[in-house]
């Protein structure tokens, strides 16, 4: 182990322990809303982007496996529409849309007007059944609902990360990261805030 470096340097980890547990049972998803929630608190709270530059496994995800599979560290530059407001924004508008409509079945499900679905979505369109995951009954319905919607979401985005890590720079994905997005975006109104008190 590299002495210089930290113990958030191996989150990278985390992230693959993260789908290979989804994989098994559905239910682990749940721990991918540490990833949704802890940015924007450390954002309101810290206004900063601590998350992004230190701490989320999947950047570091795409780092590593990004040197190794480009050793002679030549990248194709990522295009400049990708970090662009517009495409970041109305990509966190179509990612916002996707995860309302999750939370929308999730509601469903919890209300009794639909059943229980235990299928994973790539891509929003690409439905793959994924029922070996989860044994029906053990916790309530709209929960699982909730677990096989998340971890669509989740495994869509990193598979969106690892297309642009391999036609561009490693870390492509955080250019235009929903997350990233919206720390940013608190961040900037914080600080802004704080100019204003502080003339």
């Amino acid at each position: 182990m590299d002495k210089n470096k930290k113990w958030y340097d191996y989150l990278w980890v985390y992230s693959i322990i993260y789908f290979a547990l989804g994989f098994f049972n559905i239910l682990f998803a749940w721990l991918g809303m540490i990833d949704f929630l802890l940015p924007l608190v450390i954002a309101i709270f810290g206004g900063n982007k601590a998350f992004c530059n230190r701490l989320c496994g999947r950047g570091q995800l795409f780092t590593v496996l990004g040197r190794k599979l480009n050793k002679k560290g030549k990248y194709r530059n990522t295009p400049s529409w990708m970090y662009s407001k517009a495409f970041r924004y109305g990509f966190l508008i179509f990612f916002l849309t996707m995860f309302s409509n999750m939370v929308f079945q999730t509601y469903l499900v919890f209300s009794g007007t639909d059943n229980l679905k235990e299928a994973i979505k790539l891509f929003w369109t690409i439905r793959l059944p994924w029922g070996w995951t989860y044994n029906q009954g053990l916790v309530p319905d709209w929960v699982a609902q909730f677990s096989f919607g998340f971890y669509s979401l989740m495994l869509t985005s990193l598979l969106i990360g690892l297309i642009v890590m391999v036609l561009y720079k490693p870390r492509t994905w955080c250019s235009f990261c929903p997350m990233g997005t919206m720390t940013q975006t608190i961040c900037k109104l914080k600080n802004a805030d704080k100019d204003e008190t502080n003339p």
